[in-house]
Formats: C-alpha cells, sequence, structure tokens
C-alpha cells in the first residue's frame, strides 16, 4: 500500500431514497444508497486523504439535486475535495443556463455526460454537442468523458475539436479485456496521450475483465501502457467505487497498482496517487 495519503479522482455517492437512478433496477448489487460511512469502511486500511465524486447517471431533471445532495456531504466531511456533476452537453448552447447552476454549486469543478451507452458513437461529433462542450471553458470546467473502446477514435476527434477545454479520460476508455482485445485500443491511447488536454484515470479497469475469473496479470498490460504513453505527469488513480465492487474490493485494487508502480520513483508515486488529481480538479 502506499505509505502517503492518496487522493481518490472518481468516487460514486448516492442515496436511492432521495434521488432517482433508473439504471440501479439492473444492477442489483449497487441499488443501496452508499454515503462517506459506506465508503469508509470499504476502503479499509486504505488513507484516502480527499477524493472526487463523480456523477451516478442520475435520472433526466435531477443532475442538479444530486450536485447539491453531494455538496451538503461535502459540508460535513472534507473528505470530499471535488463534484464533478452532469450537465447536458447534448443540448449545445442552451446548456448554459445549466452551467451557470451548476457554478453557483460549490465544489463543482467539472461535469461529465456519459457516453459509453450510446448507440450511434458519432453522436458525440454533432455541432451541438461539440458546442455544448466548447462552453465549458468560459465556465472554467472539465470535462470527464466515459466511453467504451469502440468509441475511442470519435473520443480523439472530439478532443482535437475543443482544444480550450481540459479534458479527464475515465476508465482508460473501457478496453475489452475480457476477450483480450488490445487493438486498436493500444495504438488509439497513443494517439490520445499525444494530445496536451488530456488526463487520464487508471480507474474501472477489472469491471471490464470477466468479474469471476479476473487475473493480475491480465490487467497489467493495458494498465502498462496506458501509463506508458501518457507519463506519470499525466495519470491518475481512481477507483471507481463503487461500480468496481462488481468485481473487487477497494484495497485490492489499490494493491493490483501498487505492486504494477514497484519500480516507479517516489516522485512518481506521489504524481499517481495524488498530485495529478490535485491538479486536474484543482483541489486544495
Amino acid at each position: 500500500m502506499p505509505d502517503f495519503p492518496i487522493i481518490d479522482s472518481h468516487v460514486h455517492l448516492y442515496d436511492i431514497e432521495k434521488l432517482s437512478y433508473s439504471w440501479m433496477s439492473g444492477v442489483p448489487q449497487l441499488a443501496h444508497t452508499t454515503r462517506m460511512p459506506e465508503f469508509d469502511q470499504a476502503r479499509g486500511s486504505v488513507d484516502v486523504e480527499q477524493l472526487v465524486f463523480v456523477e451516478v447517471d442520475v435520472d433526466p431533471g435531477f443532475h442538479l439535486d444530486e450536485a447539491r445532495f453531494v455538496a451538503g456531504l461535502a459540508e460535513k466531511d472534507k473528505k470530499i475535495g471535488a463534484i464533478v456533476a452532469h450537465a447536458p452537453i447534448h443540448k449545445g448552447k442552451s446548456v448554459e443556463a445549466d452551467l451557470v447552476d451548476l457554478k453557483t454549486i460549490p465544489g463543482v469543478k467539472g461535469v461529465r455526460r456519459l457516453i459509453q451507452q450510446e448507440p450511434d458513437p458519432t453522436s458525440i461529433l454533432n455541432p451541438a454537442f461539440i458546442d455544448g462542450v466548447k462552453l465549458l471553458k468560459k465556465y472554467d470546467l472539465s470535462f470527464d468523458i466515459c466511453i467504451k473502446h469502440y468509441q475511442l477514435a470519435y473520443a480523439i476527434e472530439l478532443i482535437k475539436r475543443c482544444p480550450d477545454v481540459s479534458f479527464i479520460f475515465d476508465h482508460i476508455g473501457k478496453p475489452d479485456i475480457r476477450n483480450a482485445i488490445v487493438e486498436p485500443w493500444k495504438s488509439q491511447m497513443r494517439e490520445l496521450a499525444r494530445l496536451p488536454n488530456v488526463v487520464c484515470k487508471i480507474s474501472g479497469v477489472v469491471t471490464e475483465a470477466d468479474h469471476k475469473s479476473w487475473t493480475r496479470e491480465q490487467l497489467r498490460p493495458y494498465i502498462e501502457h496506458t501509463i506508458d504513453v501518457f507519463g506519470f505527469n499525466r495519470v491518475m488513480f481512481g477507483s471507481d467505487w463503487t461500480v468496481a465492487t462488481l468485481a473487487l474490493d477497494y484495497p485490492t485494487w489499490v494493491d493490483i497498482l501498487d505492486e504494477i508502480l514497484t519500480k516507479a520513483s517516489l516522485d512518481e508515486k506521489r504524481k499517481f496517487w495524488r498530485e495529478t488529481a490535485i491538479s486536474a480538479y484543482k483541489l486544495a
């Protein structure tokens, strides 16, 4: 385990009594309220100094309520250092009203609009979607981009078209680890890493393998390649808790990454476990 406090750049908290998450009906293992006490229990002996909350695909119309809910939690627990809220970016320039409202909520540092479930991967290149993303610069908000591996080429093009926006790439692009598919993910990740306005979270990796029969050696080449192409200045740790619990527990994920980083210098480890997230999300 790291011998210093870490920053978790990707945590999901939710209250199924206060907010509505229709998708959870298909994932009963996650359909229960999780707040900071549950997170603290799950992390065990891992010393987490701060975390970044990332939106949980709340039902339409609830995204401002979700952000306010988490801001309320942050008032009681200072470990919640930043909020990545949902914003309906696909609305184009009319999303500005949502961004104005989000900026009034303490702790909101970025937004996400899930892309991974889009049936048409080209939809993120629609003029309205691009207009919505470009507005984020005006409000000093980053964009967490969450896709699956077969959408990667379109994500690269979106990032190229929005050079003034800071992108945070979730879950290393969700490669098909279950079927041991490496290309074109590997080549496209190298292309993505050439773009200066994107950093990458090493998070959510295990859920892309078989949840019951994954091995550490299956995960290693995907993680090592991501670190290799981005470098330690542009990768950060994320747990993807609670979604990751479908495949493993929190301390095991930390241990897997700690093992892979055995040969890294202390400076490189601190960048991975702390400094990149602090910079990307403007944490205190």
